[in-house]
This record gives C-alpha cells, structure tokens and sequence, in this order.
C-alpha cells in the first residue's frame, strides 16, 4: 500500500464551490415544510502527492462522490440550523477512512454554507466553520455483520456509516418507525440480490424489506440515515424475498473506476 508522507509544506486544497441542494434546513414553520436551495462551498485540505504520482483516484478524494455524498446527506436530514448542518458535515468529511478505504485522511476542512432565499432578498444568510480531525471523534459499534460509525445523532435523526465484512451481510429486515435512506459507498454491495454501484441511493418506505450482502474480499461501507436515530428495536428481522424499491435519481452522474488501477477511464 503506498504511504502517505510527512511533508512540512501547507496541505493541498480540493475545492468544490456553488454545490447547490433543495433540502429542508430553517427554524420557521414554512422552512419546515418546503426544501429551500442551500449552497455549499467546501475546501478540503489533504495531501494529494501520491494521487499525482500514481494517477489512483483512491489516493486522494472522489470529488463528485463527495459532493453526492454532501447532497444525499442534506437531502435526508432536516436541520433545523446551519451551525447543526454544518456541525454534521463536517463531522462526516473529517471521518477516518472507512475499512477498506485507502485514502488519506482529510486534514483540514472549511465549510461555507448560504442560504439564498432565507431574507426574500434582503440579505444573504451563511455560515462558515473550519474543522480538524481533532474536533472529530466518533463512537463505534460492533455488530456480527461488521461495525457502524456513529457520525452523528440529534433526537430527530442520525447519521451513521455501516461497515460490512468481506463475505458477511445485513439480514433481510424492515423498519416500521424510522426513516430510513441508504447509499452505498462502496462498489462491491449486493442489494436484494442486485449487485449496485458505489452512490446509488434508496429511501425505504416503512415495512420494505431489504438485505445487504458483501460478497467481495473488501470491507463494503453503507451510508445511513435514520429518523429517528437508530432504534434497535426497530430492526425488524422479516422472512421471505425482499421488496423491490427502485433507487432514487443519482444527483450527479457518476462514472465508474477501473477497480484494478484505480485510473479513471479515458
């Protein structure tokens, strides 16, 4: 595995700017009801050297899985502020690399969030944090399919990476209280039977059955959230075939890898 090195110089920048997202994010009754637009403008500090020596992709950050992954996120949770929206995402950005993962670690992140309707033009509303892994830590639970990372709870909603071990799976089973909306991180998940890209995304209605299989030598990661948080005894183990539930739209279109190279095809 290559090794990321020491250097003493600042760390590189991958910026996105103007990532635009309709999602719920207000205090206000009508902010609760309707999505608004919200814009993202992101900068990741990280160090990009052996990406640019061995043109692996895996080497560095994915930047539209990135911003898919941002926009998945602010379209399942409803954030009441954008300190709690940004407190969130940064908190997912900052994030070890999930088992399997051979990235650098993120070393820094500045986020700006702007809500541009928020004032019905009399002003621009945003938010701008800077974060550190050290403001980052993350509970972990064991499960005997794999393990979860805890990225972030509030009582309305949490948001939590699923990790699953090389030959393992997560048991056919539906939820009748929570929310749930899922997307695969990783390129080697079965779902129901049907072998899925990394980013595609399901939103399950109460009671859909569904089972996550891992048939790679990879550790495979699921991006979850739930409304409520996690009840466990909503996890709910059923019998049977699982229910088709068609995948949401992708919000941006994305390309395969070359999963032998890691080169992004020409």
């Amino acid at each position: 595995m290559p090794r990321f090195r020491a250097r003493t110089a600042p760390p590189d920048v991958i910026s996105i700017d103007g990532l635009q997202v309709d999602c719920v994010v207000g205090v206000y009754p009508h902010e609760r009801h309707e999505p608004q637009p919200l814009r993202v403008d992101l900068k990741l500090m990280l160090d990009t050297a052996v990406a640019g020596e061995t043109q692996r992709l895996r080497m560095t950050v994915d930047y539209a899985m990135i911003a898919s992954q941002l926009a998945f996120l602010l379209q399942s949770c409803r954030f009441h502020l954008l300190e709690t929206a940004a407190h969130a995402l940064t908190r997912y950005l900052l994030a070890p690399p999930a088992l399997g993962e051979d990235r650098p670690r993120v070393q820094g992140v500045t986020l700006r969030l702007t809500k541009p309707n928020a004032l019905g033009g009399n002003g621009v509303p945003s938010l701008e944090v800077h974060r550190v892994p050290a403001d980052v830590r993350l509970r972990h639970e064991t499960k005997p399919w794999g393990t979860v990372d805890v990225v972030h709870e509030t009582k309305t909603e949490g948001i939590y990476r699923l990790n699953v071990a090389p030959g393992q799976h997560i048991p056919l089973h539906a939820h009748h209280e929570m929310q749930e909306s899922e997307m695969a991180l990783g390129d080697g998940l079965v779902l129901s039977g049907k072998r899925i890209p990394a980013g595609q995304v399901h939103r399950w209605p109460h009671g859909k059955k569904h089972l996550w299989e891992n048939p790679s030598d990879r550790w495979q990661s699921i991006l979850c959230v739930d409304s409520p948080p996690f009840l466990p005894h909503d996890e709910q183990l059923a019998e049977g075939v699982p229910d088709e539930v068609a995948p949401e739209p992708p919000f941006l279109p994305l390309h395969s890898v070359d999963a032998s190279s890691g080169v992004v095809p020409t």
